[in-house]
């Protein structure tokens, strides 16, 4: 079912329309789905999301189901082969910051959780936002570019202000779906009866 409203960046594209319909803007608070997330974003800055979404799950074929125990011990040989697999965003730097960024994850682990620390960033609640037009949605907000900022100060790369903010309006930290959306009530409703993790 299509109940895009005004959400008009699916366009008539099936799989960005069962996308938008059904995951994008739903609060997620699993550690390992965050990180795929933040992952698949920065493989996207520069590209659009349909690119990555339509090669979803060949990544998380070829990265291990984004395990980042499992990536963060790849070596030379796993990162040729994903550099001759055209079935992922060839990028040396995003291949080589994936690894960097799954040994950042550990390590932040074993503070606190990924969930715990970015839903911090929102006072644990979904922000709930009531744009009427997609030219109302901003890039980047002061709490993206916070996020931002702790991410690459824990060692995580590709992880812009802009690229965060995409970040936080995939995982449900707004609700950024436009008002007439069918979607903005539902990911609304869902909002009320939200818990974010303890740190």
């Amino acid at each position: 079912m299509n109940e895009t409203g005004g959400c008009t960046w699916p366009g008539e594209d099936a799989q960005y329309i069962a996308y938008h319909d059904t995951e994008w803007g739903v609060p997620k608070t699993d550690d390992q789905a965050l990180f795929e997330k933040i992952v698949l974003e920065g493989f996207q800055a520069g590209l659009s999301w349909i690119t990555i979404l339509r090669k979803r799950d060949h990544f998380r074929k070829v990265f291990d189901g984004f395990n980042p125990e499992k990536i963060v011990r790849y070596k030379s040989k796993k990162i040729e082969l994903l550099m001759t697999d055209t079935g992922i965003i060839r990028n040396r730097a995003k291949i080589d910051a994936t690894i960097s960024n799954a040994r950042a994850f550990l390590d932040l682990q074993e503070k606190t959780s990924l969930s715990a620390a970015l839903w911090d960033f929102v006072d644990g609640k979904p922000v709930q936002n009531t744009f009427k037009t997609m030219k109302e949605v901003p890039a980047e907000t002061e709490t993206s570019k916070a996020i931002s900022k702790f991410l690459k100060k824990s060692g995580f790369r590709f992880v812009g202000p802009t690229t965060m903010y995409a970040f936080m309006q995939a995982v449900g930290m707004v609700n950024d779906h436009m008002i007439d959306c069918p979607r903005h009530k539902a990911c609304a409703k869902l909002a009320k009866s939200f818990k974010a993790p303890k740190a």
